[in-house]
């Protein structure tokens, strides 16, 4: 998202007319995809005389893992199987890792395909209306001390909302608030000494975060796309972005059109340095 570094008590003020990286009191970077009105969309297949991103000397995650967390009762039945837009994401992310799609982050600081595995855990409480960062946090947090195991810096914990919440970051709001302003982020906190990635991964209840003839999966896949592949090149917001601030993933979202590619599931172009411009697939 673009370099924008903002106090997080000052994020009530901020006008999110592009995709943005905000900065919180602790230092901790955010990252807010905005919703298709608001997204910048100049990037094109084979990008003309558009800047690659450049390195700014901080971590990638070479070899990346991944945990869903569905959070909410409604993510599963009373035997714990389930639903089906939580199983398609587990079988989303049981392919991705290895798949053309996330290939072409692979030429970003040695970046390796990988298993990101299908693990997840469902969370059967029901989150407040309104899903603040905070709340997000304290849910991966929950997810390590019932059974979760020690936070691992390698992993990219992403936390799925139901319907019937949205997600916030101070004043801007996901589908459903009453300041609609992005679909999704990522950012990082440390806890006990593990600088921990999340995604925030909102119900894509509205017209600014669906894409037209897409599933409510499809359009999940389409946002956990972007924030994992995001995660994983920009960590800790010190790694790979351009001149303006963006990310790989922010210079083609949302232009050209999301797609459906490997296994039918839901996908958005990638920047490649190689070609100066947005692709499907890398090798």
């Amino acid at each position: 998202m673009r370099k924008t570094l903002v106090a997080f008590a000052l994020l009530g003020m901020a006008s999110f007319a592009l995709a943005q990286r905000v900065q919180d009191v602790k230092g901790n970077h955010a990252q807010l995809y905005p919703t298709k009105d608001k997204a910048i969309g100049w990037a094109r297949p084979g990008g003309g005389g558009a800047q690659n991103i450049s390195y700014h000397g901080g971590p990638v995650i070479v070899s990346a893992k991944h945990v869903s967390i569905f959070w909410g009762p409604s993510w599963a039945d009373g035997s714990g199987n389930l639903n089906p837009v939580a199983s398609e994401m587990l079988g989303f992310f049981a392919q991705f890792g290895t798949s053309g799609e996330y290939k072409v982050i692979k030429q970003y600081s040695g970046i390796q395909a990988t298993n990101l595995t299908n693990t997840f855990w469902w969370d059967s409480s029901a989150p407040p209306t309104n899903v603040s960062d905070t709340a997000v946090r304290n849910e991966v947090i929950k997810y390590f001390t019932n059974g979760g195991g020690s936070p691992d810096a390698s992993t990219v914990y992403s936390v799925f909302l139901p319907s019937g919440s949205y997600s916030s970051y101070g004043s801007s709001t996901s589908c459903g608030g009453p300041n609609l302003q992005y679909c999704a982020y990522h950012s990082n906190f440390n806890y006990n000494g593990t600088n921990v990635k999340y995604a925030s991964l909102p119900y894509p209840g509205c017209g600014g975060c669906q894409w037209t003839g897409f599933t409510v999966a499809q359009n999940f896949e389409h946002f956990a796309c972007h924030e994992t592949r995001e995660a994983v090149t920009d960590p800790d917001g010190n790694a790979w972005y351009d001149r303006r601030g963006y990310e790989a993933d922010d210079k083609c979202a949302w232009s050209p059109a999301p797609f459906l590619g490997t296994g039918g599931f839901g996908y958005q172009w990638e920047w490649s340095n190689a070609v100066s411009g947005c692709v499907k697939t890398g090798q």
